[in-house]
């Protein structure tokens, strides 16, 4: 059984989101990696939010900060919405033709219930064999995207942690998806 790997290139996260934006047009899809690439969240937690999590219809704005209860711990998490998934969600929103606060952000066929997890991995699972990706892509890819480019931008490991809701450093560091290549450029850089 291999283990669910993050998406180490860069160039692999554009080609991704392209595949959804450009070559599928599919907008949904799009905003779903954008979203799973930028806020760490299970693909339960993020399946479950509503367009009211993420946009204010008072004002007529997208929120600064998602605020969700996690499923699997039951702790509150607020996720500050950065510059890509604002532009993704206004991009995806403006393509639809009305949404509520209780729409789903990522709906299933009849829009009524949210994408299922067994369809999102499908999704993910197809974009990843036709974009020729090395390691298969999954839903878990997505969070685990996340940490791996935080660690590599400086972010502390008990920063990430601390995001994750690990109860220890040792789940963190094997998440991350850490390889020799990443440990032997440590070496090369450090030259003292």
């Amino acid at each position: 059984m291999s283990t669910t790997q993050p998406i180490r290139k860069t160039e692999d996260i554009t080609a991704l989101k392209n595949y959804f934006l450009y070559e599928k047009r599919n907008l949904r899809n799009y905003a779903m990696v954008c979203m799973g690439i930028n806020s760490a969240l299970r693909i339960s937690d993020l399946l479950s939010l509503t367009w009211g999590n993420v946009y204010n219809f008072a004002n007529g704005r997208f929120r600064k900060h998602v605020a969700i209860r996690e499923r699997k711990t039951r702790k509150g998490r607020r996720i500050a919405l950065n510059t890509n998934m604002r532009k993704a969600l206004e991009l995806y929103k403006n393509s639809l033709p009305e949404v509520t606060e209780g729409t789903f952000l990522f709906p299933g066929r009849g829009g009524m219930k949210p994408l299922s997890r067994c369809q999102a991995y499908r999704i993910l699972r197809a974009a990843g064999r036709a974009l020729h990706f090395e390691a298969k892509l999954s839903c878990h890819s997505l969070r685990k995207t996340f940490g791996y480019h935080a660690w590599k931008m400086g972010i502390q490991p008990a920063v990430l942690m601390d995001i994750f809701n690990h109860s220890s450093y040792r789940i963190t560091k094997r998440y991350l998806g850490i390889e020799q290549d990443d440990i032997d450029q440590v070496f090369l850089e450090i030259n003292l």
